[in-house]
């Protein structure tokens, strides 16, 4: 079992219906109850009884609703001594990520952060250079490469699944060359992407019709009707007028890092972020896998 199903376990306990209990951790229903449905046949036991007025726990839910609430209690302390108190967490941090990942991915649960930790400024720059971490250019850098440098502390976040998008009116892209099709690339400077290269490749004679370094440009472009798409889901999934077409390859999605100063690693307000920042990215896009 894993700890972020005994959260869910006590959501839906606490809640009484997936819905609520979605709401509270980010989910949707769907993945709620795919999950608990896992949660079940790993325990090899039925924790609820389904009821029209709601989720009621079995005599084995409640037995595992003690030993839950204890796990919770140790990992509310353990964050507490690992990051110090809310009300002492207070100072600047600057974060440093790409445009779309910190609209559709950092934002909200920065957003979320925030009302836990009032007393902190976060201050992002979406900023496609590499800033310095030795030069305190940043505190917290997100990118998509590992970094190497040896006073940098740095590990994976997450995987970002990308898809192919069309706008919602278009028809979709028939198999084949992609004669007669546009598509929305990368610009020049960035045209080595593996999203560039997978979308070239599955459609060699479709004609470039749009570039752009931004991929919330690129997207908009696409819900316009100027063409395909290779996009983030997160960004994709997230914006109106688009909808992801089912391949059977999907194109190549992109692992993102993130990286901080080794002398900042005792620093409370960013260990109580990266710590916040991982259990949310992992909780709000698991459902992408």
């Amino acid at each position: 079992m894993e700890w972020s199903d005994i959260r869910l376990f006590l959501a839906i306990a606490r809640e009484g219906t997936l819905g609520a209990a979605g709401r509270k951790l980010g989910l949707t229903q769907p993945t709620m109850g795919r999950r608990l449905k896992a949660l079940e046949a790993a325990v090899g036991h039925s924790l609820f009884q389904r009821t029209p007025d709601g989720f009621v726990l079995t005599d084995e839910g409640t037995v595992a609703m003690g030993h839950a609430e204890r796990m919770e209690e140790e990992a509310v302390a353990l964050q507490r001594q690992l990051s110090g108190t809310e009300n002492t967490l207070s100072g600047t941090l600057r974060i440093s990520c790409s445009d779309w990942f910190g609209v559709h991915v950092l934002a909200p649960i920065f957003a979320d952060f925030r009302r836990v930790h009032p007393d902190v400024i976060i201050e992002v720059l979406t900023d496609s250079r590499l800033l310095n971490l030795s030069r305190r250019e940043a505190d917290l850098v997100f990118r998509i490469k590992p970094f190497t440098e040896p006073e940098v502390i740095s590990r994976k976040l997450l995987h970002i699944p990308y898809g192919l998008y069309v706008a919602t009116e278009s028809d979709d892209p028939s198999p084949g060359t992609g004669a007669g099709l546009s598509m929305i690339i990368m610009d020049e400077a960035f045209g080595g992407m593996p999203d560039v290269a997978w979308l070239k490749g599955r459609f060699p004679d479709a004609r470039v019709s749009m570039r752009s370094n931004n991929r919330d440009v690129q997207a908009r472009l696409c819900a316009g009707g100027a063409g395909m798409a290779v996009l983030p889901r997160p960004l994709g999934e997230s914006m109106d007028g688009l909808k992801r077409i089912e391949v059977s390859e999907a194109p190549p999605g992109r692992d993102t890092w993130l990286g901080y100063h080794k002398d900042l690693r005792r620093l409370p307000r960013l260990r109580a972020l990266i710590q916040f920042v991982g259990e949310q990215a992992q909780l709000k896009h698991r459902h992408y896998r």
